[in-house]
């Protein structure tokens, strides 16, 4: 008798969610396979990688540092992604974002309030990286350009820039070397938690920015006029929605997004401008994005996942001479196995209606 509740409430739950947990055992088989082919115990894996990531204090504060760039390149591509748009130039605009705030920060003279120095410092990679999407987004709009290569271009742009100011104007006095520029004064960086990267500071940058993300999405009508847009452009313009403005306006936005991570990983993080300021985190925002859905609550709890494994896999060299490159074989195979998982659940769903 009491069993009938419960088979009902199953029998409610969508066939979509069947198919997210189904693809989600799948994607760890996978992995599980793929590590035993590696030689390696999957356990001693997730093992080395929990240690890795959580294993010390200095280990989870750099899954934190890690988490907010990661969170705000996220929050910017929920914007475009929402819009209909592939913006795949997001790497770029956290380089611009970075060379922006170096540039700012390098013009400051001495004696300037290192707190007024460091909030121009962000503006300044707000701007960068914003006049850098919004690039994108007019070769995309009036140059008929896709805006996944025009993105793609602008990110070999951005990183020969910063290669070219590292070992020219900006290098280090006497020497040309790949760890970057002159590092700024402790003065001119974010205050981190202790000895590590974390800064504190940059993450409630981040949470503010992941709740701004949600409530545009998903509780405005400016967050609705850009999933008309992105649904379908033609009715959108038909209805009288200013799809060009929405398309620019989301470009602009996730360039802010990206360009403010650029800016942190300058005065939170490296202190100064490397070669690679983004360190790759503006792809594993397209892969957090792409996994959530376009969905902004999942996107804290699926960043801090990437975020961890991540940092994580820097163990695995270490404690078990596996290439940390297995992390992103992990992510990969999480992503890939949603996707499929997403995309059976709407065929089931159209055969059947």
């Amino acid at each position: 008798m009491n069993s009938l509740p419960m088979i009902s409430k199953i029998s409610k739950i969508p066939k979509i969610t069947y198919f997210r947990i189904g693809a989600f055992a799948i994607a760890l088989l996978f992995i599980a396979v793929v590590i035993w082919l590696s030689s390696a115990s999957p356990v001693q894996v997730a093992a080395g990688m929990w240690n890795g990531a959580f294993g010390s204090s200095d280990r989870f504060a750099r899954v934190i540092s890690t988490l907010c760039p990661l969170l705000l390149a996220a929050c910017g591509l929920i914007f475009t992604f929402t819009a209909g748009l592939y913006n795949l130039g997001i790497e770029g605009q956290i380089t611009a974002g970075g060379i922006a705030a170096t540039f700012l920060l390098r013009a400051i003279p001495e004696g300037f309030s290192p707190a007024i120095a460091i909030t121009l410092a962000i503006l300044a990679g707000i701007l960068g990286g914003a006049l850098w999407g919004i690039l994108a987004g007019f070769l995309n709009i009036y140059g008929k350009v896709s805006e996944i290569f025009a993105g793609l271009g602008m990110n070999f742009t951005t990183q020969g820039l910063a290669l070219y100011l590292v070992f020219g104007p900006w290098k280090r006095s006497g020497v040309a070397s790949m760890s970057g520029t002159e590092p700024f004064s402790d003065a001119l960086s974010l205050p981190n938690f202790g000895n590590t990267e974390f800064s504190p500071i940059a993450l409630a940058i981040a949470i503010v920015a992941l709740i701004f993300t949600t409530v545009i999405i998903k509780a405005t009508y400016f967050g609705l006029k850009l999933k008309a847009v992105g649904n379908n452009l033609r009715a959108a313009y038909v209805l009288g929605i200013p799809a060009i403005a929405q398309m620019l306006s989301s470009f602009a936005i996730c360039g802010a997004f990206a360009g403010i991570a650029g800016s942190l990983q300058v005065v939170a993080v490296f202190h100064r401008l490397i070669p690679n300021i983004s360190s790759n985190l503006g792809f594993l925002a397209l892969l957090v994005v792409m996994l959530v859905n376009y969905n902004p609550f999942l996107i804290l709890p699926i960043a801090f996942l990437f975020s961890s494994l991540n940092v994580g896999s820097l163990e695995l060299p270490l404690s078990l001479s596996l290439d940390s490159s297995l992390s992103g074989i992990i992510q990969g195979a999480l992503l890939l196995f949603a996707i499929l998982g997403e995309g059976l659940a709407k065929l089931t769903k159209n055969s059947a209606s």
